[in-house]
This record gives structure tokens, sequence and C-alpha cells, in this order.
């Protein structure tokens, strides 16, 4: 059983990191445009708000979630759009204070999930822990977009393994909602991470593989780097064709970014 208590600490770390980067901003910083479309760091940190309180509705009140999974796929994705724009309107000191009320809201809602419940979203169902992972994931990426902004590098960490992993078990969603036939066969992934060890799934011999830095891969599933901008290799043409893709997160397909957009 995982423990959830363990993964919510990872995610109050992986938000605090974002939080001391934009809390230092000046107000005019949280008009600067993103690697995303049209969309600032205030967009950026609203969405991270406006997905935090969706995830809270479905943990709460999960009978009222199926309604805000009608309006997702009836707007064709475009409430994402339209709640990061709505939430990025406010002062950014009121925005700021909205996330950090709204995660630890989230938070505790999480840590209350009995165990073996599954909480509902814009993809399957997911455990708890599954939906903290999630949260990782997704403040890991959109912090990426952020520190992209501002031409600030940051470390990579241990909590990586969380976005790694989530990546790797996201592979037939990514498929499915492409509109794709997941292959039949397991792809090993076989990554080096932070401190130099190696983090690996899937069967040894199989015949599609992703090989690399464990960064690189969450950057092209998380869709912050064309794949051709890391130093991810593969073997097997549908290894290859995964990562033109490959989607960890829940909802429409996104665009992804361009190659040589971080040369």
């Amino acid at each position: 059983m995982a423990d959830v208590g363990a993964i919510l600490r990872d995610l109050a770390a992986e938000s605090g990191e974002l939080d001391a980067l934009v809390a230092a901003l000046p107000e005019a910083g949280w008009a600067r445009p993103t690697p995303a479309d049209g969309w600032t760091i205030a967009h950026q940190i609203a969405h991270l708000a406006w997905t935090d309180d969706k995830a809270l509705i479905a943990v709460r009140t999960p009978e009222l979630f199926a309604a805000e999974v009608e309006k997702a796929f009836a707007s064709g994705g475009k409430d994402v759009d339209e709640g990061a724009e709505t939430g990025a309107q406010a002062p950014p000191a009121e925005l700021l204070a909205r996330w950090r009320t709204g995660r630890e809201d989230l938070a505790r809602g999480l840590a209350e999930v009995p165990d073996g419940q599954k909480v509902p979203w814009y993809g399957p169902p997911m455990s708890a822990a599954s939906m903290v992972t999630a949260r990782i994931m997704e403040t890991w990426a959109h912090a990426q977009d952020v520190f992209d902004a501002l031409g600030v590098r940051r470390e990579p960490s241990e909590r990586l393994w969380h976005i790694a992993r989530f990546g790797v078990r996201t592979r037939n969603f990514a498929y499915t909602i492409n509109s794709r036939t997941p292959p039949a066969e397991e792809f090993r992934v076989e990554l080096t991470a932070p401190d130099g060890s190696t983090w690996a799934w899937g069967p040894e011999d199989a015949a599609d593989r992703v090989t690399g830095s464990a960064l690189g891969f969450c950057l092209v599933v998380t869709q912050r780097r064309h794949p051709a901008d890391t130093d991810l290799r593969t073997e097997g043409e549908q290894a290859r064709t995964w990562l033109t893709f490959a989607q960890a997160f829940a909802g429409m397909p996104g665009p992804g970014r361009r190659e040589g957009q971080f040369a």
C-alpha cells in the first residue's frame, strides 16, 4: 500500500519550490509570458489553483464530479483556459493566497480518502496516492514553464521518480486519448536518476526501449520539451512514436513544445 502521507510531503515540497519562486516576484513579474501560448506566470498559478479546486470536488463530493467531466469535454478543453484566464485577473497576492489555501485543503482531503477508494477524474478514476502523484506531476510541469519564463535553472530532485513512474503508467492512456490502439507489449524504460542510480520499468528483454535521463523523460511526458531536444534514446518504432504524443496529464491532447524551442 502506497504511503499517501509521504507522497503528500513530496507534493508540498514541489509546491513550495514554485511558491518561493513566484512569491519573490514583483507584481509586474506575474505578467511575464511563459512557453505556453497565451499564458503568463499568473495563468500558470491560476491553473494550478483551478485544478486543485476541481480535485477537491472529486475528493469531497465525487457524485458531483461527473458534471465537471461533461463540462470539460463539451468545451473541448476550453474550460481549462477559461479557468486560468479568470484566475489570472486577480491581484498576484490574492491569487497566491488562493493557491496556497486550495492546495492545503486538497492535501487534507486526500489524506482522509479511505484505503481502496477511487477518486473520479478527467481520465480513469485514481486512488488517493495516484491523485497526489498526478498533482506532483502537474505542479512540476507548470513550475517548469515558470522557471523557463524567468530563465532560472532548477536542480532535478528525487521527486522526479513520481513523475517518471506516472509517465510510464499513463502510456496506454496517451494512446487512447490520441485515438490510437495501445501496443500489447510493454516497453522498457530505463532512466538515470538525479543521484546517478537507475530507475527502470518494463521487461528487460522488451523490443521497444526508452533510455536517458529521468529529467528528459519527465520533460517529454509532461510535454515541456520536444523529444529531439532531450537526451532520450529509443529502440523500436513503437517507442519512438510514443514519445511524440506521450501525455502524463489528463484531459485533451496537448500541443507540446516545438523542436528547437529551447535550443
